[in-house]
């Protein structure tokens, strides 16, 4: 396990996301599974595939935050320029590596320009053996590298997940039937007594059994249950989580 809350910055990258003819599938994964390991999501962007806006994202990132993680962008095609952004963040070379063209070779790819792009890295980048596929990770000082197809990132991310792994977030849902506006004080008031809770509110519209999700994470296991305790005293909760949440309305 590692630092009691290392914290993370997730960079995705790609024009396709930001002019809307795919969506992003991979930040809301990246964002549940952080938050399983007990990583702090500090920020979450998404920047085109140009060379100067992936290095100066990079380079922010990677000063504030334990770890940074890029999804997309490093394929053969003109326009997958990641590892040339992150080179340029760090001030580093790019250095074709002699393991990945044999890997190229094993896959009977044609040693194109293209395809040895894959295999040109930014200098001092380690490769981390990735169980789930022939292609190791790529990893850049504290920048983890991630490819952008969903299916693929998610089996890379898993197998070196327990690098981002801190003490685990405790979370609970509590369902309210009362409005938000009758309950805001009294969570206000719980959430100062315990500030190793973190408590939020979500009203929810067109709910038979609800009107409010309240929300409780804590790495404080005992803080946690005085918080549910105070609030089961304090508001009209039900018993027990609904069948089928809705979920056509995300919280906000």
């Amino acid at each position: 396990m590692g630092d009691v809350m290392p914290t993370a910055a997730v960079i995705i990258i790609g024009d396709e996301i930001l002019s809307g003819k795919f969506a992003d599938e991979n930040g809301p994964f990246l964002i549940r599974r952080l938050g399983e390991l007990g990583c702090d999501l500090g920020r979450l962007v998404v920047v085109g595939d140009t060379v100067p806006d992936i290095a100066d994202e990079v380079a922010r990132c990677a000063e504030r935050y334990d770890h940074v993680l890029t999804t997309g962008g490093v394929g053969p095609t003109h326009d997958d320029r990641t590892l040339e952004g992150i080179a340029a963040a760090f001030g580093l070379p790019l250095e074709r590596r002699s393991e990945l063209v044999t890997l190229l070779e094993a896959f009977e790819l044609p040693l194109t320009e293209a395809n040895l792009r894959m295999a040109t890295l930014p200098g001092t980048a380690q490769l981390v053996s990735s169980l789930g596929s022939s292609f190791p990770v790529v990893r850049v000082r504290n920048v983890w590298v991630f490819p952008g197809i969903p299916r693929l990132m998610r089996t890379k991310f898993d197998d070196v997940a327990e690098a981002f792994a801190g003490e685990r977030i405790q979370r609970i849902r509590l369902y309210c039937r009362q409005p938000e506006a009758e309950i805001a004080d009294r969570l206000a008031a719980v959430q100062a007594e315990l500030s190793s809770v973190t408590i939020g509110s979500y009203p929810r519209w067109g709910e038979a059994e609800f009107q409010v999700i309240i929300s409780l994470d804590s790495r404080d296991s005992s803080a946690i249950t005085r918080a549910v305790e105070r609030l089961r005293d304090s508001f009209d909760l039900l018993d027990e989580a609904p069948a089928v949440p809705s979920t056509s309305e995300e919280p906000t």
